[in-house]
Parts: C-alpha cells; structure tokens; sequence
C-alpha cells in the first residue's frame, strides 16, 4: 500500500486551489468537446449491434464505418480511417506519408527533426525500407524561438515540395508544443504559395486539448495514436488518419491493399472500445492536463525547472521536468511507477527501445502496453536527464501518482 506524505499532500491540496481558475477553462473545453462527441453518436444513431465487430476480411462492418464517421465529424476533416490494424501512431503517420508520396517527390518537415521513432521510416537513420530508399528527398526547417521560419519555408517552396510534415507535439526535443493558432497562420501562408502542397499533422497527444482541430484550419492529413487521448483509456490499440477523402482513400490502400482498401480490415472485438474510447476522451483528457499543470506548479514550487509553466497555454498533455542528474530521473519515475494499478510492484530500469538511440526510461504501470493516456513518464537518460510526464485516466489517480513521485525523489 502507499503511504503518502502528509506534507506533500497539503503541497498538492493548496497548489491546486491555486489552479482554480485553470481548471475552470479546461473544464468548458471538455464541456464543448464533450457535446461534440455526443452529436457525433447521435447523427450516427449509434446501437447495441454497432458494438459487435466482424472477422476474416471485415466486410459490411457497419459499427466500424460509423466509428470513422464519428471520428471524421469530431475532427472536422473529409474522412477518416479508424483501424486496430493501425498499431501506433508511428504505424499512423508513416502509413500516411507512404500513402501521399511517390519517387522523386520531396517532403519538407518545418517543425525540425521528427520524432525518434520516425527517423527509420524517413530515412534519416538509414533504413532499407525508409522513404528515402524508395526514392523520396527529405528536407527539414527548425523552427525559430517555438515558432515556424516563414522566410525559409517560402525559399523551400520555390522548388517542387510534394508535402509538408509539421509535429504539434515536442516529442524527445526541448520545444513547445505547437497551438492551433500557430498552425492556421502557418497553413495559411503555405496555401498562399501553393495551394496544392499537401500539409500533415502528426497531431499525437494534441488532441481535445484544444477545441479546434489542425483539419480545422486547412490541414490537408493528420494522424494520431489511441493508445494515447482518443482511445480514452479505453482501446488496447488502434490509430486513426483523418482528412480530406481522397487522401484518406489512398491512406486506406496503402494499410491494406489496392482495390480493396477501406472495405476490408476486420474491427474483432474493437468497436465497442473505440467507441467507448472518444466517449470518455474529453473528460480523460481533461485529467490529464490538470495532473501535468499541477505537476508543473508543484515541481516549480520544489526548485525543479519545468516546461511549460503552469500558466502557459498548452497543445498537449505532456509536461517536461528537469531533473538534471541521473538518480533523480531514476527515483521520479520510480515513484510514477509504484503509484499505477500494473506492475506496481516492478522498477523501471533504463534499457535500450526499438526505435531510439539512447537507453530510455519508462514508468507506464497502464492497463494497456505504452499507453500515454494514462499516468506514465519517459524520457532518455542523457543531459539533461528531461523527464516527458503524460496521462491520468481520472484527475485523482494524477494526483496520487504526483505526491508519491515527489515522496520518492525527496527520500
């Protein structure tokens, strides 16, 4: 059982009546995200018999198709596919750039180097199978002080630039996370120089944290895991692509095969997760931006660097806490971990993962395998031993696994 500190606990109980008015406007996001998603059901007048699935090939799936409707109008985009097929929003976001791009043509990533796991689908780490092997020129933009160099991005728009990647999210890297606001500016200006590039968003752990949507604001393509907000804590796997129709008919060849794309991709026993998933994602969502703001002001409060702050304006779930040194990193996560209802009683060890270059430290005791959604933390044990917090299926457990986490690391 734990035993939780006395004085952490009031440290958390007064910092939150700190956060009051923060937590009042995530609340009338997730009342407006939340009547978004009931409207989804009822245009699709959702029943009992769309919570069975199919198997074999997946024909006449009807619970599935108006999964995806349900998706396509939550996002505001064309369509949208919604698979278990999809194993991650890795598998999401390459399945989608291996879907609009053909030899010869270039993607220009502008938010910077992408995410670590994306390195070997790109090319950037070689890989036999990566995009760059088929053909396919790459090119990448930092951005400039958290924000997109307009100047560079026209220059490389001279020349003949098939799609751009943008990553809302700062995955491993030390950015901010990019808002809705900086997206239709950016989008806007692409359009404006050609109309006809194709614009993805890697929109992971950025979803219904705002009210808006990058499909909303011009984005062509946007992909996402639900193993992370989506899935509410609720699917054991699946991702989505969400955008204008015949991309997401082209994304649903290039996961299956040609000829019989969409039609075919069997949901099993997924439907009534999926949909149980985006039903509680608003109020899961809203959980787990109130534990990363609270975690934010209670290890600012305790001297630890923290990014964002509390009161910043916020595109993701996840919270970013400087440790640097080797054994604290070690003992917050430790504490993340034993504060979980699986494997509680395991400590996470740094090891090597498919798909990173540095051993990485993960606390995940989740209900299902590397889900961000709920109350987890990783990051690689380098300089500055970064600590990436995400998750917590409901507000409480957050809070719980933050006083126990601070326990630990002030042993």
């Amino acid at each position: 059982m734990l035993k939780l500190n006395d004085k952490y606990i009031k440290l958390v109980n007064d910092s939150e009546m700190e956060l009051s008015d923060i937590f009042s406007s995530i609340d009338k996001n997730t009342f407006i995200n939340s009547k978004k998603v009931l409207d989804a059901f009822h245009r699709e007048n959702i029943s009992e018999s769309d919570l069975n699935g199919t198997s074999g090939y997946g024909y006449n799936d009807t619970g599935r198709d108006k999964i995806e409707r349900i998706f396509s109008y939550v996002l505001d985009s064309d369509d949208a596919l919604v698979r278990t097929q999809i194993i991650s929003g890795t598998h999401a976001i390459s399945t989608a750039l291996f879907a609009i791009l053909r030899p010869g043509d270039t993607l220009l990533a502008i938010s910077g180097t992408p995410y670590d796991t994306l390195h070997e689908v790109i090319g950037i780490k070689p890989n036999n199978s990566s995009l760059i092997s088929y053909g396919i020129k790459y090119k990448e933009i930092d951005l400039i002080d958290n924000d997109f160099d307009y100047e560079k991005i026209q220059e490389e728009l001279k020349n003949n630039i098939k799609a751009i990647h943008i990553q809302r999210s700062r995955g491993y890297s030390l950015r901010e996370s990019l808002t809705i606001e900086k997206l239709e500016k950016v989008i806007k200006f692409i359009k404006g120089i050609n109309k006809d590039v194709i614009v993805f968003v890697d929109n992971c752990y950025c979803e219904f944290v705002e009210i808006t949507t990058p499909t909303s604001v011009g984005a062509d393509l946007m992909a996402g895991s639900l193993i992370k907000n989506l899935g509410g804590g609720i699917a054991r796997n699946g991702g989505y692509i969400a955008g204008r129709h015949y991309l997401i008919e082209l994304c649903a060849e290039r996961l299956n095969v040609p000829g019989e794309g969409r039609e075919v991709g069997p949901s099993l026993n997924a439907n009534r997760e999926f949909l149980q998933g985006i039903y509680f994602a608003p109020s899961v969502i809203s959980s787990a931006l109130k534990t990363s703001i609270l975690t934010s002001k209670i290890l600012d409060k305790l001297g630890y660097e923290v990014h964002p702050k509390y009161n910043d304006k916020r595109a993701d779930i996840v919270q970013l806490i400087y440790f640097k040194n080797e054994k604290n990193i070690i003992k917050y996560a430790e504490g993340i971990q034993a504060s979980g209802a699986i494997d509680a009683n395991v400590s996470p060890i740094p090891s090597d993962m498919p798909g990173y270059d540095d051993k990485i430290i993960m606390a995940s005791a989740s209900f299902v395998q590397g889900s961000s959604i709920e109350i987890s933390c990783d990051g690689p044990l380098k300089e500055p031993y970064v600590l990436f917090q995400q998750g917590a299926l409901t507000y409480d457990y957050g809070k719980i696994a933050l006083i126990n986490a601070i326990s630990k690391l002030n042993e």
